[in-house]
């Protein structure tokens, strides 16, 4: 039975990196982030995500203060090269063919991640991805970002609940549609376990142990052949 709905995350799993630490290596690069600070405190960020030790707030809420104190309009130039720049090279080569192969089969199709809307919306564009689900992004009256998260960030248990939330406001429920999620972090657990089907993409070594433990299939998107 093929699936009805069919979810992505980003970070390598899609993408051969993280969104959020090639954005801050970005702005450090263009000479908007102090090196020596956000450097050492975005390695530290990419361990903690990594190792499941840095709680969801904190991790949303530092790459999200990067955005601080300009508009969504001021910061676009910059975000449409980061994508050309940093994000296009770094998508795996697999990538675009295995959303064909599920567009061409006319399911639901949704980006989910914990980086913010913001960085990722004109990713999601770039792989014809027509849904996203994001951490969004808190902007003052005047349309400039505040640098703090808006409701609750697509992180961990927050992507069970916000696609719950999601699927609510188009008349669906997850237990009504066949389900499939490709993920490559042990930090996507909750909802690798709330889908009929998850894949495993690239897997860390604590999502690899679990993946070996249940009889998930383990897949690679580094290359477009078999």
């Amino acid at each position: 039975m093929s699936p009805g709905l069919v979810l992505f995350d980003l970070d390598h799993t899609l993408l051969d990196g993280d969104s959020d630490q090639l954005w801050c290596d970005f702005l450090i690069d263009q000479g908007l982030l102090d090196a020596e600070t956000f450097g050492s405190r975005n390695a530290e960020m990419e361990r903690g995500y990594r190792d499941g030790t840095v709680s969801v707030q904190d991790f949303c809420d530092f790459y999200v203060g990067t955005l601080a104190g300009r508009t969504a309009a001021q910061w676009h130039p910059l975000r449409e090269s980061f994508l050309h720049e940093r994000v296009v090279p770094r998508l795996h080569a697999g990538a675009a063919a295995l959303v064909q192969r599920h567009r061409l089969r006319g399911e639901l199709l949704v980006l989910t991640t914990a980086t913010n809307r913001f960085i990722t919306e004109l990713t999601a564009g770039y792989l014809g991805l027509p849904n996203l689900i994001a951490t969004e992004c808190e902007t003052d009256a005047a349309g400039h970002f505040t640098g703090a998260t808006l409701g609750p960030p697509n992180m961990r248990e927050g992507k069970v609940t916000r696609l719950h939330a999601w699927l609510a406001e188009r008349g669906l429920a997850l237990g009504t549609l066949h389900s499939c999620f490709y993920s490559d972090s042990a930090n996507d657990l909750p909802l690798l376990e709330a889908v009929d089907e998850p894949v495993v993409t690239h897997p860390d070594q604590r999502l690899a142990a679990v993946a070996a433990a249940r009889g998930w299939p383990v897949i690679s998107l580094r290359q477009t052949g078999p």
